[in-house]
C-alpha cells in the first residue's frame, strides 16, 4: 500500500506543478476495444473471412454475427444500440443484394460503421453498394469495394490506430513492407526488360 500511496503523492505533486490535467493522465492507458463484425447471411462468410484474417493478424479482438436487418431487425436494433457499452470501437457490417445491414446497424448507434457490400449473382454486387453507400445525411456508413472486407478490416484497424500506437505501428510496418514488395517486383521487371 506504501507504493501505491507514494506513487500517487507524485502523480499529485507534478500534475500541481504542470498544472496538467489528471484525465490526461488516466486516458494514456488504452485499453484495445473490439471489433464487431456483422454479416448479413451465414452465406456472406467467405467474404468476411478475409476481414476476420487482417484483425487476426493485427491482434485485434472481434466477435462475429449473423443478424439481419429485415429477418431479425430487433436483435440488428439491440446489437447497435449497444455497441458502445459492450466494448466496440466500430462495426462492420457486411450484406448482399438489399443491404441494408450497414445503414440499419448505423441508425442506431454513434459508433463507425463500415459497410461491405458483398456481390450477388443478379447484379454483380452493385444493388448491394447502392445500398450501402447511398446514405441519408446524418446517418453515415464508410463503404468499401464490393467485397472489399480485407479493406474494411484495415479501416477499422486505422480508427483504432487513432488512439493505439501499437496499432498504428503496425499499421505503417504493413504499409512499408508494401511499398518494398512493390519496388522489389519493378526493380526485377526492369533489369528483365530495360
Amino acid at each position: 500500500m506504501g507504493t501505491v500511496r507514494r506513487t500517487a503523492d507524485r502523480l499529485g505533486r507534478l500534475i500541481s506543478q504542470q498544472g496538467v490535467s489528471l484525465s490526461f493522465y488516466l486516458c494514456k492507458e488504452v485499453r484495445m476495444k473490439k471489433v464487431g463484425i456483422v454479416m448479413g447471411s451465414k452465406s456472406d462468410l467467405p467474404v468476411v473471412e478475409k476481414a476476420i484474417a487482417v484483425l487476426q493478424e493485427y491482434g485485434v479482438p472481434m466477435e462475429v454475427r449473423v443478424l439481419s436487418a429485415h429477418r431479425c431487425p430487433n436483435e440488428a436494433r439491440e446489437f447497435a444500440a449497444s455497441a458502445r457499452e459492450s466494448g466496440f470501437s466500430c462495426l462492420i457490417a457486411a450484406a448482399g443484394m438489399a443491404a441494408h445491414l450497414a445503414g440499419a446497424l448505423a441508425a442506431n448507434t454513434t459508433l463507425p460503421v463500415i459497410g461491405i457490400p458483398c456481390k450477388s449473382a443478379a447484379f454483380d454486387g452493385m444493388d448491394a453498394l447502392l445500398s450501402t453507400v447511398m446514405m441519408p445525411s446524418g446517418i453515415p456508413v464508410a463503404t468499401v469495394a464490393v467485397d472489399g472486407a480485407k479493406n474494411a478490416a484495415l479501416l477499422a484497424i486505422q480508427i483504432m490506430a487513432v488512439t493505439d500506437e501499437a496499432l498504428a505501428a503496425k499499421l505503417e510496418q504493413a504499409r512499408q513492407e508494401g511499398t518494398e514488395a512493390v519496388l522489389a517486383a519493378d526493380a526485377e521487371l526492369r533489369a528483365k526488360y530495360g
